[in-house]
C-alpha cells in the first residue's frame, strides 16, 4: 500500500438557505454556482484528497483501506472518520436546534453517534450574536406554545460574539448561529439536527423546513446556559480552544522564525490542521506541503512527526489520546 503522508483535502460544499458568499469572498473557496453556500466540510468521509498519490480518494475510502494508520488506535473504523470539521457562513439565522447524545441518537434510530460540537468565531460583523439557550423559567410547555404562536425568539437568550470567541455546544444545548458570522466548527461526525424553530421562513424549495419538536424538547437542557470563552487577546504560540471526550482543538499562532514540532509519541492520533490566516509550511521527512487561508490538511496517525513554520494562524483538531 501507498505510505501515508500529509493529505491536503478538497472540501465538500453545501448550499443552505441561510448561507452566503463568505466561503469565497473571505476564504477564497471556488463556489461552483451563485447559490447561497453555508457549509464547507473540511474534514469528513465525503471529502477527497487533493495532493500526492492518493489524490481523488475519499477519506471514507482511506479509513477502510488504512484503518488505525489513518485515525489512530481505538477508533471504530466501521463508523467512518470520527470527526467532522466545517466552515459555516451564516448570512441569516440558522434554525433554533438541539443535538442528541450517542444514547439518545441510538434510541431514536438516528445513528450510532450523537453530535457534540464547538464553534470558533473566525470573523464576526458588528452586532453578530448566538442563541445559547432559553430564558430562566421556560418550560417545555411554554416553548411549545411559543413555537405555535411564532414568538419563540422572545424566550431565547442571545450572546454577542466577536472573532476569537468559542462556544462549546454540549448535547442538549439549545442553540443557533446568527447572521454575520463565519465559524469554524469541530464536532462528532454526525449530521443529526433536531430543529424546533426556523424563524417562519421557507426553504430553498419554497416549502417550510421540517421541524422535530418532540425530539428536540425530549433531549433539551432548559436549566443551564453555556459560557462564551474569549481567546482573541491570547498571544501564546499555542492557545487551548476546546477539549472534551470527543475532540481537542487548539490555535497555533506562527510568527516569523517560529517552528512548532509535533511527534508521534505526543499525539497518538491524527491531526487536522485548518488555516484561518496567513500561510504555513508543513514538513514531515521528505514531504513538504504549503497550507493557505481556508485550507485543511489531515496528518495521518502513521506520520511519525511533522513541523510547522511560516506566518499563520492554524486550528489543530484531534481526538484525545486513549
Amino acid at each position: 500500500m501507498q505510505p501515508l503522508y500529509p493529505l491536503l483535502l478538497q472540501p465538500a460544499l453545501h448550499v443552505k438557505v441561510w448561507g452566503g458568499r463568505k466561503l469565497a469572498d473571505v476564504l477564497g473557496k471556488a463556489l461552483p454556482t451563485d447559490e447561497p453556500y453555508g457549509e464547507s466540510w473540511e474534514l469528513h468521509d465525503s471529502v477527497t484528497v487533493a495532493n500526492g498519490p492518493l489524490a481523488g480518494r475519499t477519506i471514507a475510502e482511506l479509513v477502510a483501506l488504512y484503518g488505525e494508520e489513518l485515525i489512530g488506535p481505538g477508533g471504530n473504523t466501521a463508523l467512518g472518520f470520527p470527526l467532522l470539521a466545517k466552515f459555516l457562513d451564516a448570512r441569516d439565522w440558522l434554525s433554533v436546534q438541539v443535538h442528541p447524545n450517542d444514547a439518545q441518537a441510538q434510541a431514536y434510530g438516528d445513528g450510532e453517534r450523537g453530535k457534540t460540537e464547538a464553534w470558533y468565531v473566525v470573523q464576526a460583523e458588528p452586532g453578530a450574536s448566538l442563541v445559547i439557550g432559553v430564558k430562566p423559567g421556560a418550560t417545555r410547555e411554554t416553548i411549545v406554545d411559543a413555537i405555535a404562536q411564532s414568538t419563540l425568539e422572545e424566550s431565547l437568550v442571545y450572546a454577542p460574539v466577536q472573532a476569537g470567541d468559542v462556544l462549546f455546544v454540549k448535547t442538549g444545548t439549545i442553540h443557533a448561529l446568527g447572521p454575520g458570522l463565519l465559524i469554524y466548527e469541530i464536532q462528532q461526525s454526525s449530521d443529526i439536527t433536531y430543529r424546533f424553530y426556523d424563524w417562519g421562513r421557507l426553504g430553498l424549495d419554497g416549502q417550510p423546513r421540517a421541524l422535530h419538536i418532540e425530539k428536540s424538547l425530549a433531549v433539551s437542557t432548559l436549566d443551564s446556559l453555556p459560557e462564551i470563552k474569549h481567546t482573541a487577546s491570547h498571544d501564546d504560540t499555542i492557545v487551548p480552544i476546546v477539549a472534551c471526550e470527543f475532540f481537542e482543538t487548539e490555535l497555533i499562532q506562527l510568527r516569523a522564525g517560529d517552528i512548532v514540532r509535533f511527534g508521534r509519541s505526543e499525539r497518538g492520533q491524527f491531526d487536522a490542521l485548518t488555516c484561518i490566516d496567513g500561510e504555513a509550511t508543513i514538513s514531515s521527512g521528505e514531504d513538504t506541503l504549503t497550507i493557505g487561508l481556508g485550507q485543511t490538511v489531515l496528518i495521518p496517525a502513521a506520520v511519525r512527526d511533522y513541523q510547522l513554520f511560516g506566518r499563520a494562524r492554524i486550528l489543530r483538531s484531534t481526538q484525545p489520546r486513549a
